[in-house]
């Protein structure tokens, strides 16, 4: 356990995870200087936050004379490390770290670890409520934590766990990409193109995700999704047990889950155990069906009962701004499914319907592919509705795909308000109007949820 007492430490974003962890660290007995690049009077909820603990705040900008005496720089997740003060930290070989590593070092009990490039905070949630199940029938005085990416940072969290709980944790790949520890159960859900803004290349985002494998020992098992090339190709770094999950029965009898005939399967130590039938599943989609295999091999990976998957599953509901149903109104169902900030999340959002689609689309690109979303719509949606800085960029994308003739028909809005004003002009009995944007919500809103409750209240609000 590190000694945190007269520690200088430098906190760089004051975000969700940089706020949770400099309140730790100053509570351990560090003295730490949180640096942000927001203007102070955009910081008052953390000014009230950090108020009476041993933290200096340092807003506006980002000096490099912050690193003077300063013996670890700590990143929140949204902080770039091309940063000039990161840049300079590491030409000083001074350490570097963020909120989750430290978790991972400190933590006494058992961790899960999650990602993908899409359905990490469902599958995180989904394994949360199995693990609730197995705790309150078999460890009914232990506690199941779920944190890291989604709701609170686990380090918040940490002073309060005994060693036979379970923690759960959603991890990023901006999260990833400066860690050393990997955690006893491993998942990568998927790897599709995603945050190409930051990472740059596919093979430098490949390379951060694969980071939760790299230090596991030959103890810990890795659950991986055989049916996704880039996954498989990770096979090899593997250093414990490994558990598959796809929609196919695996050719040979290794330790996966497969769906077949209505029904998900879990196969382990050459034995077969029905879990669930397939219509029980509250989430609709191929895509959660994916993240639902995946959450019953974690499941077995971290010995949970059969019962409690079947209970966990059933019991399971979604998880906000997720194919979110919000009202019936005019006769169609209106969908928040505001997490899409991938074009990949976005064909995943239409996938899941068969009836016609008004399809809400915009946001902030990436620099993600967009053609294969372009072919979809082109299929698919019945009238797209486009808003954001990434309506042209769409717009021409969709347009380029070979197309003589336009199936659907198209709105220009500046705005999500507008959006949501011009889909209820077109709306009939019988269509789903979706929210899922396929890009981030940064050029109108603070993220995806708040974006996400904005559209929910337009909605409810139409009359």
């Amino acid at each position: 356990m590190t000694d945190w007492v007269g520690k200088k430490v430098l906190m760089i974003g004051a975000a969700r995870q940089g706020l949770a962890l400099s309140r730790y660290l100053a509570g351990k007995g560090s003295s730490v200087i949180l640096n942000d690049r927001r203007p102070e009077e955009e910081l008052s909820v953390v000014k009230q936050d950090i108020q009476g603990l041993e933290i200096t705040l340092v807003a506006g900008s980002h000096p490099v004379g912050l690193l003077d005496d300063i013996q670890l720089v700590c990143i929140s997740g949204g902080v770039p490390l091309d940063l000039p003060l990161i840049q300079e930290a590491i030409r000083r070989n001074i350490p570097i770290t963020n909120d989750s590593q430290i978790f991972l070092e400190a933590a006494p009990c058992k961790v899960i670890g999650i990602t993908g490039s899409a359905g990490k905070t469902t599958t995180t949630a989904l394994v949360g409520e199995i693990a609730r199940q197995h705790y309150a029938l078999k460890k009914p005085e232990h506690h199941v934590w779920v944190g890291g990416n989604i709701g609170n940072p686990l380090i918040l969290d940490l002073d309060k766990m005994g060693t036979e709980d379970i923690a759960i944790m959603e991890l990023s790949s901006f999260q990833l990409e400066i860690m050393s520890r990997s955690p006893q159960i491993a998942a990568i859900l998927n790897l599709t193109p995603n945050h190409l803004d930051r990472h740059k290349t596919m093979a430098k985002y490949i390379t951060a995700k694969a980071r939760i494998l790299t230090n596991q020992s030959n103890n810990d098992v890795a659950v991986l999704n055989r049916d996704d090339p880039n996954v498989r190709e990770l096979f090899a770094e593997v250093n414990g047990r490994r558990i598959t999950f796809g929609i196919n029965p695996p050719h040979n009898k290794q330790d996966a889950t497969y769906y077949k005939r209505g029904k998900l399967y879990l196969q382990a130590s050459g034995q077969v155990a029905k879990i669930i039938k397939s219509d029980l599943i509250n989430i609709r989609g191929t895509h959660n069906l994916y993240n639902v295999l995946a959450a019953i091999a974690i499941s077995a990976a971290a010995t949970f009962s059969l019962p409690a998957m079947y209970d966990g599953i059933v019991n399971f509901k979604g998880v906000s701004h997720r194919l979110e149903f919000v009202r019936s109104w005019r006769g169609a169902d209106w969908y928040n499914d505001s997490i899409a900030t991938t074009p990949e999340r976005a064909i995943a959002g239409i996938d899941s319907f068969d009836q016609p689609i008004i399809l809400l689309a915009g946001g902030r690109d990436k620099d993600l592919p967009w053609e294969r979303l372009g072919q979809v719509i082109q299929q698919r949606v019945d009238h797209l509705v486009l808003f954001g800085e990434a309506a042209d960029l769409i717009m021409e994308t969709v347009t380029g795909q070979g197309k003589e003739t336009q199936r659907f028909t198209v709105d220009h809005c500046k705005s999500l308000e507008q959006a949501v004003q011009k889909a209820a002009e077109h709306v009939q009995p019988g269509d789903v109007v979706l929210l899922s944007p396929g890009g981030t919500s940064f050029d109108e809103f603070t993220d995806f949820e708040e974006r996400g409750r904005r559209f929910t209240q337009w909605v409810k609000e139409l009359s």
